[in-house]
């Protein structure tokens, strides 16, 4: 949190749009076949063959997405690619190339820059990845970033939100509520800093969930565990406003109802733990707090044996007729109707 008042300053100007972009992406590789042309030119060139193509995109706003006292702007730089691409797996694809653009204020000097894309190539690197183009503007309210993620799929392979069918099982991968518990504590060491800004956090106490929030990762190894035990889902999506939002966006599309069980919602003990320090249901942080980019998924019951013993997959419930409704069964054994509250509504 203790800003380095040292740091060598280069100023954007000093380098111009083009130059800037070439700066920033001159270290990037390509590693896919399908990338003819990436960086330096009016438009990047793909090429695929019998290859269907999913595109997403996804904005990051200052002030509204993150908070850069308490982000690292490597971090920063890592986390947008990772949102785009847990839209691109949450469509059972194979995520290939990025394009990112950047709005940024003067208040930003180049090495700050520097620091963001060192996220996104290490992003990319991890990922496997192409960096294939963007944009930069000037910003009057600070740091603006906007990914886009374009994978591909064979024929036939793709999963959508809308294919989930009465007594299909409810599968989520990992576990839920850390990345949201991780900016309860980031926002409560703020307002300390605020008040004493010689006061250091301890957060050795939190590392899980604050990572969760920071740095999370997109689930690119669900999808590859998924075609090994040959297990297609009938719907599928990724986890981004929060389980209860989730979960009725895949009933709502697919036009059927559900069972959630609260005690089979997959909850790590430092979840636990920090929900009982800041006096907060885990139940409700796992069904809103949103961030945990794990994919939530339907699969027929005849492929219950196949992820059954697997500790990456955890079945929280099934589906019902849409005439059943979408209701929380709760550890009492009582039934309470689902809301999308999402993270908005949540952090209001």
């Amino acid at each position: 949190m203790i800003e380095d008042k040292n740091q060598q300053r280069t100023q954007l100007s000093d380098l111009g749009e083009f130059g800037l972009i070439e700066h920033l992406t001159k270290h990037f590789k390509v590693h896919h076949e399908s990338t003819i042309k990436g960086v330096g030119d009016d438009a990047a060139v793909l090429k695929f063959d019998n290859k269907k193509i999913v595109v997403t995109t996804d904005l990051l706003v200052e002030g509204v997405h993150f908070d850069l006292s308490y982000v690292p702007l490597k971090h920063l730089g890592y986390k947008a690619v990772i949102v785009n691409l847990s839209d691109v797996y949450a469509m059972n694809a194979t995520a290939t190339q990025v394009t990112v653009s950047i709005a940024v204020s003067n208040r930003f000097p180049l090495e700050a820059l520097e620091a963001l894309y060192a996220g996104i190539k290490t992003a990319a690197n991890i990922y496997n990845i192409d960096v294939i183009g963007g944009d930069t503007t000037s910003s009057s309210t600070g740091l603006l970033i906007s990914v886009t993620a374009i994978g591909e799929i064979e024929a036939n392979e793709e999963v959508y939100r809308n294919g989930a069918k009465p007594d299909d099982l409810i599968v989520v991968s990992g576990d839920l509520g850390a990345a949201y518990m991780g900016l309860q504590v980031l926002e409560r060491e703020k307002e300390v800093y605020k008040v004493n800004s010689n006061n250091q956090p301890n957060l050795e106490a939190y590392t899980y969930i604050i990572e969760r929030q920071l740095k999370p990762e997109a689930r690119k190894d669900i999808v590859t565990l998924l075609k090994e035990l040959n297990v297609k889902p009938t719907s599928m999506i990724d986890i981004s406003d929060g389980l209860s939002s989730e979960v009725m966006h895949l009933c709502h599309q697919s036009s059927v109802g559900c069972d959630l069980y609260e005690n089979k919602i997959p909850l790590d003990p430092q979840v636990i733990s920090t929900c009982e320090e800041f006096n907060i249901d885990s139940t409700t942080v796992a069904l809103n707090g949103g961030e945990d980019y794990e994919l939530l998924f339907t699969i027929s019951q005849e492929d219950y044996p196949k992820i059954k013993a697997n500790p990456n997959l955890t079945v929280i419930g099934y589906i019902q007729e849409k005439s059943a409704g979408t209701h929380l069964v709760t550890r009492a054994d009582t039934k309470i109707e689902l809301k999308a509250q999402g993270w908005k509504n949540f952090n209001a």
